[in-house]
Parts: C-alpha cells; structure tokens; sequence
C-alpha cells in the first residue's frame, strides 16, 4: 500500500509540472523538455510498472486533452514535422487505446475547421493504421480480474468503434478519408477481431485466462447496425478453415458467440450463415449455440425458415444441415419438419401468402424430408401423409399455374420418400426451371468441406439429371409429342422431292393480322353484372373482364351507378388482386375516381369515414387517399363536351379518316386566309366560362379528413409509426386546398389546415415536412391575402421565423425550396395586402 501511494505521489509530483508548462508557456525548447519529461510513462519508456500504471489510470487522459487545447499555439505550429510527430502523436500511439480514442473523436466532434482539425484526423488515421483498435481489444480481454470499469464508459466505447465512421461522415462530410469508410473501417475491424482471437487461442494454451465479453458485445452491436456484412464476410470464411483442424479455434469461436447479448445475437447469427456455405463450417463455428441459446433457436428454427423467404437456397441448406449434423440437434430437425408442414399443408397459407414464400417453404419441406433416415420417416410417417394430401389438395384446387405446378413436384418428392416404387404420385406438368430446382433438392448432399469450385461441381453435374427425372415422372407424355409432331410434319417434306406439289404454290394465306382470341366470358353491359361479378365470382376471366369494363359502365350509366355508388365503392376498396391482372390498381383506382365523381357526396363520405376505421391495411388508405385527390382534380377541372365513352357512335370514324377530314379544313381554311383582305380582325371571343363542380362539394372531401388524426386504433397510428400515411395525407389536403382556389369555403379550409400542420412542423420524417411545406404553400396560394394575413395576424412573425429557419438549416433540400417558395409567396401576399387601400382598416 506504501509503495503504491508512493508512486502516486511522485507521478502526480512529475506530471503537474509539466502540464502546467505545456499548458502556458511559450518557449519551445521549455514546452519540448516538458513532453520529453512525460513520455518516459509511457509505452516503452524507462518508468516502472507501478508508475505508468499510475500514469495510466490518474493522467493520461488529463495530459491529452492539455495536448489538444494547445493545437493552436506557437510552440505546436513551430515544432519539426518529426519532433511533432515523435512528441505530440506518439502521446496517442504509446497509450491507453481507448483514452486516446475517446480523446481523439471528442477533439474532432468539437474542433471547427483548420489544421487543428487536420492534424486530429491524420492522428486518428495512424491510430487505425498502428493496430490500436486491436490492442483496445485485447486489452480489454486481459481484465478478467481487473478492475472493473464503468458500464456507461464501456457503452461509450463500444459506442464510439461501432458507429467511427458516421461519427467521422458527419463532421467531415465530403471530405473523409479513405480509411474512414464503412468498407475499409469494417474490414479492419473484423481483421482486428480475428488478430484478438489468436491473441486468445495462443494465451489459453500457455494457460492464461480470457474474457470475449467485449468483443462479443463490439460484433453485436456492429452487426445490430447493418454491418453485418462487411465483418462477417471477412469473419465467416477465416474462422470455417481454423475451426477446421483446431478444437481450440472452434471452442473460442463458440464462446465469442455465446457471449453476444440476446438483443444483438439474431443479426450476428444471420450475418454469419450467409457467409458459411457449409453445414460442417457452420457447425464448427457455432457448436451447440442452438441448444443453449433460446433466441438463436427460434431465429433457426422459426424465423429464418417461415417468416422470412428472401434468403437463398444455400442458406436453407446450410442451416437445415446444421440441424442434422449433430444428434443432439436432430430433435430440431423434426420439430422444424412438423412446422414447416404444419404451413405447407394450411389452405389459407396457400390462398395468403406470396408465391415466392410457398416456393422458399416448398424448398425448406423438401430439404428437411431429404435429411431424415429411414427410421425418421417411419416415425413422421403419419404427419408426412397429412401434409402431402391436405398440400397437394389445396395446390391443385389453385387458378394459378405456379402454384399447382409446385403442389404436384413436391407432392412426388414426398411420395418418392414414403410410398412404394408401385403407389407413387405421378403428375403431368411442364418442367421449368422452378421445377427442376425443387427436384435436385431431393439428390443426397456431401458433408464434407470442399473449395468453392468442388462446391459448384455437384450443383452443374446435378442440373442434367434433374431435367431428365422431371421429363420421366410428370412430364414424359406432355414433352415428347412437339418431338412426334416434328417427325409428322417433316415426312411430307422428306416426300417432296418426289412428287412435287405445284398447286401448292397458288395458294394465297389468309390474312389473320385481325384476328383475336376467342373469349369464354362475355364482357358485362350492366353495371349491376359487373358489380355481381366482382362480389361473387371465382371465374379469373370474368372477374378481369369486370374490372376492366367497370370505368366505362360507370360513366355510361350514372343513374344506375348512383343507385349503387357505396356498395360498388365498398366492393373495389376491400378487392384483392387474387389472379393478378394486369394492371389491376390502375383500373380499380380508375372505377373508384369514376364513383366518387359521378355520385360525389355519399361516395366521399364513405372514404372519408372509411380510412380512419379499423382493419384497413395502409395500402388501403392510401388508396383512399389517391382515390379523393384524382377525384377532387377531375371534378375541380372545366366542363368539356362528352366523351367518346358516352357516345359509342364516334368509333365508327377511324383515325385514318379523321387525319383526311383535319387535313382537308386545314387547306381550306388556309387557301381561305390567304385570299382574304381584313381592315382589322375585332375582339377575340372569350372563352366560354363553366361551373367548377368541385367548389361545391370541397368541404366533404377536406373536414372529415381532420377528425380523427389524434386518435390512434388498434392497426393505425397516424401520429406515431404510420408516418409515411400522415406525409400522404398531409399532401392530400394541400392539393385539396390548393383544387378549392376561389370556393367559399377556401377560408375555413386554409384556416383548419394552418392549424392541423402547425402541430406537425418539426416531424422527424422528412417526407411529413414536404407535406407540411407544400400545405402551406398551397394555402398562402388559395386563401384570399385578406383573409390569409387576418388569420395569421397573431402568428406571422413566428410562421416566418419558422420558414425562414427550414429554408435555412433543414437537411432535405426539397423542404428548403419549399420553404422559400412559401416565404416568397407570404411576403407577395403581404405587398399586396399593404399596397391595395381598400383592405387596410
């Protein structure tokens, strides 16, 4: 204890000094003495361990940050480039790593431009380049019974290596460095934390204990944040060939794992897999993580295989593989086989879910029936048998061809595996290279570890025999007759040469360029059998043929359409693109703007009302929201003469003819002006005015929009994490605003919609403050300047701060422009206010 405060003491004694000297003085050869005098605590000086660990622990961090407050000075800037860099930067190279870190990005965080700022970087550069992070990382391995430090120091650490590079990005911007990049800085990193992992492997075989708490927690948290992708890949690849031949490589490889938080694991463990090609490389990694880990188990188990399907096949190998490698973990394995034809064999799975995700769960069933031995299946039998009939049955019973041609592949890979050769499903269908992909599922898979281009090798050798076991099972009677028709068609041209046909020469082919399909279903001349079809009908044609003559029904019929204008609004809203029609919201979108603007006031109420009611997913209100401004707009725009649409008489003319008739007036008219002599041509006619439909009814398709925003329900939260439906709607009621110039209710409208968006002015997401700014915008455009300065009269100098603040700091450059245009356009609205005698009072 003696000893230990005495050099405390004569530290401190040393230090103070020298500090003070750097600190303020001015002579450079006093100031160098002084950083000479401190140096020698550092890494590879001549002071003893107690007292660089002294130095270490009460002033390390003290004399750099007197290092850095003297950037500035005279005796920096006079300094040698290598007495600088042997004096000032070796003081963050010869360190505590993470002291000097810290140190270093607080320097950069708070320095404004200049060399001071130049030199910090370049620092923090050779910080990176000597190795430090590694030496921060290993260190912190090594205290297993040291002190311990705080948990908000070891947080800002972790902190500040995860997220380096944005943390560089944002005070540099355009100017960082290289290695200051996400490619490069995490590429390193995962370099850094393989060199610590070896530190580990050779300190535990000369019996020295380690902790990977850090570094577990430092891949989390990189992983958590998305880069995932560059450490792993550089991670994943290295430890699958140490692991390989070194039980001590795979025990560490197992504890870094073990040691990843639970809240991070799940990104760490898919990161991996991605990079791991093989079941035994991922098995050597990540022993029994499975077992132990719940959060792991369920990722592997559940998420991977049926929550998410954009992973490759590869991976599914890969993890379904892991599963089975082990007879620990072969339990998995059937409980992953019970879910996944648990799935399978669910109709409403079939009718719900894309087809993308039936093929990845298609191809998740058939990897893990191949996996299973023959006393394993004998033991699913039953539950097999159940997924295949239930499976196939509901496939079959599909419109889609996709969907019943990947029932009956699968379906015959199951039978291969539990049925006689005598009993086994066989289907006729055409192979694609859907089906041929699914079939090379079911060949057995080597375990052992190969290079990449073995791997490759039984994937192209299987790729032929797949195509001819596809063609020999469902499809042999289907694909051989184009080969039986080729030979029939090319034996009359073998015998031409004997008897010559001449009269075949005289005859001339029909012209079939008009000719068009045939169609089964009658299109629908009624609104109310189109209405019909679209409610009740499971015929995909006539449901097409619905859809696509509903828009030209509508506007033919407007009394019959106003006779059921809610219920038809009602039936396109809740209408699933069941059989995918080509382009099916544009003609639904189409029929419902035709709707709202035939029959305007109840159909309006109804959407209104309708978005802010329950169980309506966001896609439908945005519908309803698209489906009010293109009717506001219509209905806002002149009255023309009829349309086509209304008179069918008008399509007998055609284009030909009426370019001739154009042509024709054209000349005349021409020949006409030509020959006439006019004194003076007089007043121009003025064009004929019209009524605006809109304006009348503006105020139904405005208020009830305001209503209910502040009220979340249980599927919608307007104000929280629905953002992107309030950025719309925001829009949506500038354009209505913006449609409702000169309307009576202009007023009330640009007054509620000040209020409703003055709430929202500073919303995290950018695309709500173009709402905002384009709403403003669109009221100091509509509102009459009177009235607009008399409703602000008590906010206008605050609005004005506020824009002039957005048009200055906001990062979104189209929330900038925005915000000058309203700054233009309130201050042209004042002018005119100020400049007409009439308005003042």
């Amino acid at each position: 204890m003696d000893r230990c405060s005495g050099a405390e003491v004569e530290v401190r004694q040393a230090v103070a000094p020298c500090l003070r000297i750097v600190s303020s003085s001015r002579d450079s050869a006093e100031v160098t003495e002084a950083l000479q005098t401190i140096i020698h605590y550092l890494e590879g000086g001549n002071a003893s361990a107690s007292e660089k660990a002294e130095f270490n622990r009460a002033h390390y961090t003290r004399v750099l940050q007197v290092l850095v407050s003297s950037l500035s000075s005279d005796c920096f800037h006079s300094l040698p480039d290598q007495e600088r860099r042997e004096l000032w930067d070796g003081f963050f190279l010869r360190g505590p790593p993470d002291q000097a870190l810290l140190v270093l990005l607080d320097t950069i965080s708070s320095t404004s431009d200049g060399s001071g700022l130049d030199w910090t970087v370049s620092v923090l550069e050779s910080f990176l380049g000597a190795g430090r992070v590694g030496v921060l990382l290993w260190s912190r391995c090594l205290e297993t019974s040291g002190r311990p430090d705080s948990v908000q120091l070891r947080e800002t650490i972790l902190t500040r290596l995860s997220a380096l590079p944005d943390l560089i990005a944002n005070r540099l911007r355009t100017h960082t460095p290289a290695r200051f990049l996400p490619q490069q800085y995490y590429t390193h990193l995962a370099r850094d934390v393989l060199n610590t992992l070896e530190n580990t492997c050779r300190a535990l075989r000369v019996g020295q204990d380690c902790s990977l708490g850090f570094v577990a927690q430092l891949l989390g948290k990189v992983c958590m944040q998305g880069h995932g992708e560059l450490v792993c890949g550089a991670l994943g690849p290295r430890l699958s060939s140490l692991t390989r031949s070194d039980a001590l490589w795979r025990r560490v490889s197992c504890k870094l794992l073990e040691n990843v938080p639970d809240r991070w694991i799940e990104s760490v463990i898919t990161a991996l897999i991605h990079h791991l090609h093989r079941a035994s490389a991922l098995s050597r990694v990540m022993g029994n993580l499975v077992l132990k880990n719940k959060k792991v188990q369920f990722v592997l188990t559940h998420k991977v295989l049926l929550l998410q399907y954009q992973h490759p096949t590869q991976l599914l190998r890969t993890v379904l593989g892991y599963l089975a490698l082990d007879h620990d973990r072969r339990p998995l394995l059937k409980q992953v086989l019970r879910s996944v034809c648990q799935v399978w064999s669910n109709s409403s799975a079939v009718r719900h879910t894309s087809l993308d995700q039936q093929l990845y769960v298609s191809k998740a069933l058939l990897l893990c029936v191949n996996l299973l031995n023959q006393t394993e299946i004998q033991e699913l039998r039953e539950e097999l048998l159940q997924c295949m009939l239930g499976g196939v049955q509901c496939r079959l019973d599909s419109s889609t061809e996709r969907v019943r041609r990947m029932g009956m592949v699968v379906g015959e890979c199951l039978s291969q595996k539990l049925d006689t050769p005598t009993s086994q499903l066989q289907f006729q269908y055409e192979a694609n290279e859907e089906s041929r992909e699914l079939l090379s599922l079911m060949e057995p898979q080597s375990e052992e570890d190969d290079d990449d281009e073995q791997q490759q090798q039984p994937d192209d050798t299987l790729r032929p025999q797949t195509e001819s076991s596809g063609q020999s099972t469902g499809g042999q009677s289907m694909i051989s007759q184009p080969p039986a028709a080729n030979q029939t068609s090319a034996k009359p041209a073998g015998q031409s040469s004997d008897s010559e046909l001449d009269s075949d020469d005289e005859l001339t082919p029909y012209d079939m360029s008009a000719d068009q399909v045939k169609q089964k279903v009658t299109p629908p001349r009624y609104v109310r059998d189109c209405l019909e079809a679209l409610m009740s009908s499971d015929d995909p044609e006539r449901v097409e043929l619905s859809l696509q003559m509903a828009e030209e029904l509508l506007r033919k019929n407007v009394s019959t359409a106003r006779e059921v204008s809610v219920q038809f609004s009602k039936v396109l809203l809740h209408l699933e693109d069941r059989y995918s029609t080509a382009g099916f919201h544009t003609l639904r979108q189409n029929s419902m703007v035709a709707l709202a603007v035939i029959h305007t006031q109840p159909v309006v109420e109804y959407l209104t009302t309708e978005f802010y009611s329950l169980n309506y997913s966001l896609r439908q209100r945005l519908d309803i929201l698209e489906v009010l401004a293109l009717a506001a707009q219509e209905l806002s725009e002149p009255i023309t003469e009829k349309k086509a649409v209304s008179r069918p008489g008008a399509r007998a003319v055609t284009l030909e003819q009426c370019g001739e008739v154009e042509h024709w007036r054209q000349v005349v008219e021409k020949r006409i002006q030509s020959k006439t002599r006019r004194i003076s041509k007089g007043a121009s006619q003025p064009s004929k005015a019209t009524p605006n439909r809109y304006a009348p009814v503006a105020a139904y398709f405005f208020f009830p929009l305001l209503r209910n925003y502040d009220r979340p329900q249980v599927t919608f939260d307007l104000l929280g994490s629905d953002h992107l439906v309030l950025g719309r709607l925001v829009h949506t009621l500038g354009l209505l605003m913006h449609l409702a110039v000169n309307a009576p209710v202009a007023t009330q409208m640009g007054k509620a919609l000040l209020d409703f968006v003055w709430a929202i002015r500073f919303h995290a997401d950018q695309m709500v403050r173009r709402g905002v700014l384009f709403a403003v915008c669109a009221v100091f455009l509509s509102m009459p300047s009177e009235n607009l300065l008399l409703e602000l009269s008590d906010d206008l100098v605050e609005t004005r701060a506020w824009l002039a603040d957005v048009a200055e700091s906001d990062p979104d450059a189209d929330c900038r422009s925005l915000a000058v245009q309203s700054l233009v356009l309130l201050e042209k609205n004042l002018k005119t206010h100020l400049q007409n005698p009439s308005l003042e009072t």
